[in-house]
Parts: C-alpha cells; sequence; structure tokens
C-alpha cells in the first residue's frame, strides 16, 4: 500500500526510511498520472518490505515541490538512504519503473 508523502512527514518518512522509497510526484487532475496510478499501487505490493512506495499530490505539497523542482508530472524521484537515487519524468512501463527500483536495491 502506498503512503501518502506531505511536507510534514517527508522527513520522517523518506529521508530516514531505511529502505529505499519511491516517491510519485502527481496531482488529481492529471491524466497520465491516473494512468500510472494502478502501476504505482501494484510496485508497492509487489515491493512491500523492500522499497518503500509513496504518492506526494503536488497542489497539497508546493513545498516539496518547490524542493525538488517538479515541473513535470508525473515525476517519479527513488530515494536511497535519504538521498535521490534516480528520476523518471513522465508515464513509463511498470517494467521501466521496476528496473529503476531494482537498481537501487541492488
Amino acid at each position: 500500500m502506498e503512503v501518502k508523502i506531505t511536507d510534514s512527514n517527508f522527513e520522517a518518512e523518506v529521508k530516514e526510511s531505511s529502505i529505499p522509497v519511491l516517491v510519485d510526484f502527481y496531482a488529481d487532475w492529471c491524466g497520465p498520472c491516473k494512468m500510472m496510478a494502478p502501476l504505482v499501487a501494484q510496485l508497492a505490493e509487489s515491493y512491500s518490505g523492500k522499497c518503500k512506495v509513496g504518492k506526494c499530490n503536488t497542489d497539497e505539497n508546493p513545498e516539496l515541490s518547490r524542493q525538488f523542482r517538479i515541473m513535470s508530472i508525473p515525476t517519479f524521484i527513488l530515494f536511497k538512504d535519504g538521498k535521490e537515487a534516480d528520476t523518471i519524468v513522465g508515464a513509463v512501463s511498470k517494467n521501466e519503473l521496476e528496473k529503476k527500483i531494482k537498481q537501487v536495491l541492488a
């Protein structure tokens, strides 16, 4: 299950996470974001306990959107040890996201 990432819980959920974190920066009105939602949910289930999957609504969390310079959505940022490890912009295949997750887990 995806974790809701907000300006206020980012530190605890992402920076202090003992496992890598994939954060999906999205908005409710975004078509490609809606298209990616089921894939993100599947990844959250598949990698439960190995990689945390979070969703951050860019409209509700402007501070994080500014901090990570989110210009297009969806944007996926993988964090490892609290630091940015990889970024993917736009709708991509499940395989593409999985490949990035596996690289961070290796």
